[in-house]
């Protein structure tokens, strides 16, 4: 959610559990600001909080020119101080996501696993005990999450010819009756699915809006929950993929926000679920 509008779309969420205590909200405002301000960033954005066992962290988005592109993510403890959170290549951002217990909530924690020697034959080697710093850990998950269920009502974003990514300033939000559809919501990252579709099918889509993914595609079938509130004058998007990411938008309006809100675990029993 935008920083310059958080407490007001913090209401929307805050029948769903969402609340940051008066404190909290207090020092957003400001620290967020300043954070704007002296890394230059074109936006800011409230991204969520992941709750640990000892404690919790805060965790914002800080956006460029292009916000698809751009983006570097710092976390907090306070909401006042923050620190950025590491860029991991491929093989640490793999090793990290092999640790599934709780956080801790101290970035400096280290978890531990154990990764069985190469081959499947006892005798090639003794298991290796593989340590991992929480603060990778932190990185691996949120970028996991925000690649994963972060999404935007469509239309509410535009490419323009050269391939920036911008806010549509002439959005107005979807109507009543597409704010009850899945293909209405579409994944804020670079297309996955879209590359795969057969020329019939793109015949139908509008390349200044149609850049990304719709939610509609993703599997399991049934992994999002879509919910019309405050008697219909509000659409609640839940993952249950990542139980804790809610996102909402007031139809008719340019009014949308989300953000993560829970433990960083994933519900890995989803398919047996549905």
């Amino acid at each position: 959610m935008n920083a310059e509008s958080l407490l007001a779309d913090l209401d929307y969420l805050s029948a769903v559990g969402v609340t940051l205590s008066t404190e909290q909200k207090a020092s957003l405002q400001g620290s967020l600001v300043l954070l704007k301000n002296k890394e230059k960033f074109h936006s800011v954005v409230f991204w969520g909080k992941i709750s640990g066992v000892a404690g919790s962290y805060f965790i914002v988005q800080g956006r460029g020119n292009d916000p698809m592109k751009e983006k570097k993510n710092l976390y907090s403890y306070d909401c006042r101080k923050w620190a950025q959170l590491p860029v991991l290549d491929a093989a640490e951002k793999e090793k990290a996501l092999k640790v599934y217990s709780r956080f801790m909530g101290d970035a400096a924690y280290e978890a531990e696993y154990i990764e069985p020697p190469p081959g499947a034959a006892e005798d090639k080697g003794d298991p290796v005990t593989v340590v991992v710093r929480e603060e990778n850990r932190l990185a691996a998950i949120v970028n996991v999450i925000d690649e994963t269920v972060f999404v935007v009502p469509r239309g509410a974003y535009v490419q323009r010819p050269q391939g920036l990514v911008q806010k549509n300033g002439s959005f107005c939000g979807l109507s009543l009756a597409k704010a009850d559809l899945l293909s209405s919501y579409l994944h804020f990252r670079k297309p996955v699915l879209l590359e795969n579709k057969t020329l019939l099918q793109r015949a139908n889509l509008d390349k200044s809006i149609d850049f990304m993914d719709s939610i509609d595609e993703d599997v399991p079938n049934g992994c999002w929950s879509l919910q019309q509130m405050r008697g219909g004058e509000m659409a609640v998007l839940k993952s249950l993929w990542w139980p804790g990411y809610v996102f909402f938008h007031v139809p008719g309006t340019g009014k949308f926000g989300g953000l993560y809100w829970g433990a960083g675990q994933q519900n890995r029993d989803l398919p047996f679920m549905l």
